[in-house]
């Protein structure tokens, strides 16, 4: 078992703030993260969302974004964070 940890995610499968209006680097960055997870994170594994995951203003706008991170592999632990 590996720990690791991300913040500020940021993600926005809800399409309310799409993140690439912060530039084509942002650009599905969702994509990425997942490449991500696919390539390090093994079952075993926690990781530790440290806040800020999503540019939703509700639980019901968020449940995409959660949906995506439940998908990932490991398990996970969320933090609140400051937005």
């Amino acid at each position: 078992m590996r720990v690791f940890c991300i913040g500020d995610l940021h993600l926005s499968l809800s399409g309310q703030k799409p993140m690439e209006k912060f530039g084509q680097n942002w650009y599905k960055h969702y994509e990425k993260i997942k490449l991500s997870f696919d390539e390090k994170v093994g079952d075993d594994d926690i990781t530790v969302l440290c806040g800020d995951i999503s540019w939703a203003m509700n639980l019901e706008g968020a449940k995409a974004d959660f949906d995506f991170i439940d998908k990932l592999k490991g398990k996970k632990i969320i933090l609140k964070g400051n937005h």
